[in-house]
């Protein structure tokens, strides 16, 4: 059963949080990099985004909270399906999200290889429907509808979403607010700070060697 669903966008502090809610206790946390790990999961995803309709259960099964895409896409339809779910919102500059993601996301997503193996076909068709032609209607490049899009999800969750069931949250803040929500204590350690340009750039270029090689994809 889901206990937290993250609904913010990638690039917001995502995988951090996904650290975090793992070592608080809500693991396993789903994350975009858990569908690149378990590709025979990417055409549950495609359906999804196709038909509009899914077995959250079944995609779901293993996990007990979920952040990043492909689950932020789908933020309305979990948020019902788990009700007893807590909501969390990652939030972040605006610019500094949009210079983020076309320096990481959209440059990988850009930078693609002429021959794929099918399954690396499957994972682009995948981030095209739910991310760059689901969210962002095939016009990321243009900054202001990106930033626009950016901006109305985070105002629809806060309007949509009862204020005692949504935390908005910068990780910037550490753990105080995010043990506070989910009423557990705050560990000893430092808050999770994952996932930096450097660190992403070179896990896409394994990635995409992979894909390229034909080759297993990276853990």
């Amino acid at each position: 059963m889901v206990e937290v669903i993250g609904v913010g966008f990638g690039r917001t502090g995502t995988l951090s949080l996904k650290a975090a809610l793992e070592q608080l206790g809500h693991g396993p946390c789903h994350h975009m990099d858990e569908v690149l790990s378990r590709r025979e999961t990417v055409a549950d995803w495609i359906a999804a985004a196709e038909d509009g309709a899914a077995d959250w259960d079944a995609l779901y099964r293993d996990y007990r909270s979920t952040v990043d895409w492909p689950g932020a896409f789908f933020w309305r339809e979990l948020v019902a399906h788990y009700p007893s779910a807590r909501v969390i919102l990652t939030v972040r500059d605006p610019e500094k999200w949009y210079q983020s993601v076309s320096s990481t996301l959209f440059r990988a997503g850009s930078a693609r290889p002429t021959v794929a193996n099918p399954e690396a076909t499957r994972v682009m068709k995948m981030m095209d429907l739910i991310v760059w032609d689901g969210v962002f209607k095939g016009r990321f490049q243009d900054r202001e509808h990106a930033l626009q899009a950016f901006e109305e999800h985070s105002e629809a969750v806060r309007r949509e979403i009862p204020a005692d069931r949504l935390l908005v949250f910068d990780i910037a803040q550490g753990w105080g607010p995010l043990c506070e929500f989910l009423d557990v204590p705050v560990p000893a350690g430092e808050f999770p700070r994952l996932n930096d340009q450097k660190t992403y750039a070179a896990k896409h270029r394994a990635r995409l060697a992979a894909a390229m090689n034909r080759g297993a994809p990276p853990a």
